[in-house]
């Protein structure tokens, strides 16, 4: 292994989510940076959801001056309290508060919401907000389910208004040279891509056991369309990932970023057919749902992908703790978020040459990629920013299309996994042709009086 290798490894196997969401300037900071703008120019936001990666991509929209704050809902008191000083630090304004996001989308001057809930609310806040006449950034996944990402799609389309989802990777430069040179050809016939993400720092819980609702905490609000029970801090606010009543694990929780980033280079959008295999092996007796270990193979028209993900281990393929390899006949690129390198394919036919030259990274901290292509995240919301300006949904860096064909896809790497099946999938019909155990998990059943949307 050269060297640059080395090193290119090294710094990206202690690579966490933190790394580019969790640092960044103080409130007063942001606030130094936003120029006088006139009413007429401004756009106002509102969250839905305040807490985490909600916050992120507000905190991220106010870098640019013409965005401004106005509304904030969450089921959380303590929250809203924590994010309306927050917000009046970089504006100089509180926000309007709300515990029902209905009420919110009543105000006639939000122009534009971020929507940071846990997945399974994503489908109902996006369908009210666009019928509201909003513009949206709603977090990824965009669903819970197929069906609700299908609806998501049709609602974008029908209200025509700018839906931009938190795959931010589509706006780091890294991925996009690295997709430009996947372009060339030069890999040769790429017939295997491989995508993971091996968490080390999260993916475990301590078992806790229910309890009375805290007060100032709305849970039945929180828990909205899913299954009625008592409160548990396990349920609640980040760890609700773990599950499937709320989200779909690390499947759906990273594999939308890296499954996306595949799909892209190779163009690609429906497989063919889907098996997967894996469970709760590292954790066996916490009690969470989703498999803490899972790999998925998908085979497309001209190619097979390999999804596989493991909480609590930090060492992957290549020994990245995520990313996505682009394997071909005449070599391998691998592209991750704090970097991408070439890796020559030795023709083993002639001489054993290699097929093409390696290319070295540019980059391989987080440091060097924000100060090479910049900031995703800020690009991100930037991007979303310009399209609302220019009332423009085609300019977004990942529109609601995009969202939904990865996370669809991710979706049915969870059926193959709990059918314990084969699936196939029926392109034209939408469905999983007769396997009715699979057919049965495409669209999700709403409880406590909450309806799927109707398009």
């Amino acid at each position: 292994m050269k060297e640059s290798r080395r090193k290119f490894v090294k710094n990206s196997s202690v690579l966490s989510l933190g790394g580019i969401l969790g640092a960044g300037l103080p409130l007063e900071a942001i606030a130094k940076m936003r120029n006088n703008i006139s009413a007429n120019e401004k756009i106002n936001f509102s969250i839905i959801g305040c807490k985490g990666q909600g916050w992120s991509n507000m905190r991220s929209i106010l870098k640019n001056s013409e965005a401004n704050c106005i509304g904030l809902c969450d089921v959380d008191r303590d929250v809203l309290d924590n994010r309306s000083n927050d917000v009046e630090k970089i504006t100089g304004k509180k926000p309007k508060l709300y515990g029902d996001y209905r009420k919110m989308l009543e105000n006639k001057d939000i122009d534009a919401v971020v929507i940071g809930t846990p997945d399974h609310w994503h489908c109902l806040n996006l369908v009210d907000s666009l019928e509201a006449g909003k513009h949206a950034y709603c977090e990824k996944p965009i669903s819970n389910s197929i069906t609700e990402a299908n609806i998501m799609l049709e609602s974008a389309k029908y209200h025509g208004k700018c839906v931009q989802v938190g795959q931010w990777q589509r706006s780091g430069g890294q991925y996009k040279e690295a997709i430009d040179y996947l372009r060339t050809g030069k890999l040769g016939k790429i017939r295997l891509v491989k995508a993971w993400a091996y968490q080390g720092w999260y993916g475990w819980v301590d078992e806790k056991p229910d309890k009375d609702t805290p007060l100032g905490i709305d849970y039945n609000m929180w828990l909205g369309p899913a299954p009625m029970r008592k409160f548990n801090e396990n349920r609640f606010h980040f760890n609700f990932r773990w599950y499937w009543d709320y989200a779909g694990g690390l499947m759906t929780d990273w594999g939308v970023h890296e499954i996306d980033i595949a799909l892209w280079g190779m163009k690609a959008k429906d497989p063919i057919s889907i098996m997967a295999s894996g469970g709760k092996y590292g954790y066996p007796n916490q009690d969470t749902e989703t498999p803490d270990t899972l790999q998925a193979i998908y085979e497309y028209d001209n190619f097979t992908l390999l999804w596989e993900h493991a909480n609590g281990i930090d060492g992957g393929n290549y020994g990245l703790s995520e990313g996505i390899a682009f394997i071909g006949s005449h070599g391998t690129l691998v592209v991750n978020r704090v970097g991408w390198q070439v890796i020559a394919q030795k023709d083993h036919r002639n001489g054993g040459d290699l097929f093409i030259d390696d290319v070295a990274k540019k980059t391989s901290t987080w440091a060097e990629v924000n100060k090479t292509y910049g900031n995703a995240l800020d690009k991100h919301t930037k991007n979303f920013i310009d399209c609302i300006k220019d009332n423009n949904p085609k300019g977004l860096n990942c529109d609601i299309a995009k969202g939904s064909i990865v996370a669809v896809n991710a979706h049915m790497g969870n059926i193959a996994y709990k059918t314990g099946e084969k699936i196939y999938w029926d392109r034209e019909n939408g469905n999983f042709g007769e396997n009715k155990k699979a057919n049965n998990l495409i669209t999700p059943k709403y409880n406590n009086n909450w309806e799927l949307p109707k398009i």
